[in-house]
This record gives C-alpha cells, structure tokens and sequence, in this order.
C-alpha cells in the first residue's frame, strides 16, 4: 500500500469515526493536519499523533526515522498558518517550532509513552522537528 492509500484510509476512518483509529493507532491521540503544500499551492490533509500540552497539540516530524524532513513539516514552515481537525473539532492553528531544551523534553515525553518515537530517532542522524500547535492565528 502507498503512503498516499494508508493515509487515505486513515483519513477515512479518522472522519467516520469522529478521531478514532484502529489497528496499529488504537487508542492513540490523532489528528489531520491540513496544510498547503510549497510548490503546489494545494491542499494536502496528514494524519498524525500528537501530545496534548495545555493548550497546544504538539506534532513530531519523525518521517518513521527516515533521514530527511516530511514534506507537511515544510508546508508548515512555508504557511504556519493551518489548520486540525481533532475529534469533530476543527481548529485554526498556528505552527511554532521548539528548539533546545523544550523540544527535547517534549519529544522525551512522546518517546516515553510510544516507543516507536524513540526508535525513529535511533533510525536517523537527523533530529526530529517537534511542532507546537497553538490555536488562533499569529
């Protein structure tokens, strides 16, 4: 199956089942990402895990270890401005990047309680971008 179908499908079951998946993300806190794309302007919906941080929904960037950055992780960078859906919710966020101490914590935190984060960073010389999502716009 291409990531294009796996995330089609999750997309899919993420909005019949108001946030929920199943399978290998049963039980895990998903969201869709909705961003649009550098070079071609459109659209483009990824469905992730996130970390619930007080008021922020923390992303990680992790590719499953691959050596280079996923093309939302640009989209985001390109027009922070974006938006989720969580649940049935749809929010207006605002993407900010951690750095140093705080992103370090923060993915330590997502590693600790799902293990396949910890072996993403074991997989690459790359560290994996943590992105805070605040509601609103900047």
């Amino acid at each position: 199956m291409s990531v294009e179908d796996f995330n089609r499908k999750n997309i899919e079951e993420f909005r019949a089942s108001r946030g929920r998946l199943g399978e290998s993300f049963e039980g895990a806190p998903m969201l869709l990402l909705h961003t649009t794309g550098v070079r071609s302007g459109q659209e483009r919906v990824s469905p992730m895990m996130y970390l619930a941080d007080d008021d922020r929904y923390l992303v990680f960037a992790s590719a499953a270890g691959a050596d280079k950055n996923p093309a939302w992780y640009w989209n985001l960078r390109n027009h922070p401005d974006v938006s989720i859906e969580v649940g049935d919710e749809h929010l207006n966020v605002h993407a900010v990047e951690l750095i140093g101490a705080e992103r370090d914590e923060k993915y330590a935190e997502q590693a600790r309680r799902y293990p396949g984060f910890a072996e993403y960073q074991r997989k690459t010389t790359r560290t994996i971008p943590v992105i805070a999502l605040h509601e609103g716009r900047a």
